[in-house]
């Protein structure tokens, strides 16, 4: 885990309510959903289980241990958790290897909170392994901490990873945006008091209190950000 913090006292920082942003990952800053939902059909086939494709709203944007946990019992396949769950990570693993892409918009967003110092955290439900893969694309030098989901004792929907990156950054969480793609992530992040900025990837996200959607991340960089934490000054 990045453990290097920048100093909270930055030039576009200042008098503004914004203190952090706090991204996920998979759907949100790499487009991998679909990656995910690739790996289990495969795997699944394998072993004799078509998945029916509405189950992909309800494994998506969730830990590990739940979505395989339901799959497993969806279908019946004679496969335990713990080894669901490592063919899983190769499958995935193996496709980030051939092929990476970013979401459009999100290497120049990681590049301007850099260029402007603004506390980053990275939070999602992969495990380590997976976003050590990850940050060889991203770039590590965009985070100042990251959050696996292998790593706290609750994972989203659970707003712990999001209190967690707030606590390791030094910042109130009620002044801290969050980026998220799923309905999953959202949750958490809204359970946590941050300010949330979604941007759906496989199913539908309304707006709501504290909530702003957008069609991509296209649409989000940091005045729109400190736009967004002034609103609820």
């Amino acid at each position: 885990m990045t453990s290097t913090v920048p100093a909270l006292g930055t030039r576009t920082a200042e008098g503004s309510a914004l203190q952090a942003v706090l991204l996920d990952m998979d759907g949100t800053l790499v487009d991998t959903e679909g990656f995910w939902w690739d790996v289990e059909v495969e795997i699944f086939a394998g072993l004799g289980h078509a998945l029916d494709d509405s189950w992909r709203h309800v494994v998506v944007g969730g830990p590990m241990s739940r979505s395989a946990g339901f799959l497993i019992e969806a279908t019946g396949a004679d496969i335990t958790l713990a080894e669901l769950s490592v063919l899983l990570n190769q499958g995935f693993e193996d496709r980030i290897d051939r092929a990476l892409p970013l979401m459009p918009g999100a290497a120049r967003l990681l590049g301007e909170l850099s260029a402007y110092e603004i506390p980053t955290a990275l939070v999602s439900a992969s495990h380590r392994r997976i976003i050590d893969r990850v940050l060889g694309s991203l770039g590590a030098h965009h985070f100042a901490l990251t959050v696996a989901g292998d790593e706290v004792r609750r994972t989203k929907p659970d707003p712990e990873p999001y209190l967690f990156a707030a606590a390791g950054l030094g910042v109130d969480p009620a002044r801290c945006a969050v980026i998220e793609d799923t309905a999953t992530g959202v949750a958490a992040a809204e359970a946590a008091g941050c300010q949330v900025v979604a941007v759906p990837s496989v199913a539908a996200i309304a707006p709501a209190a504290r909530r702003t959607v957008v069609a991509s991340l296209e649409e989000v960089d940091l005045a729109f950000l400190h736009g967004l934490m002034t609103e609820l000054r």
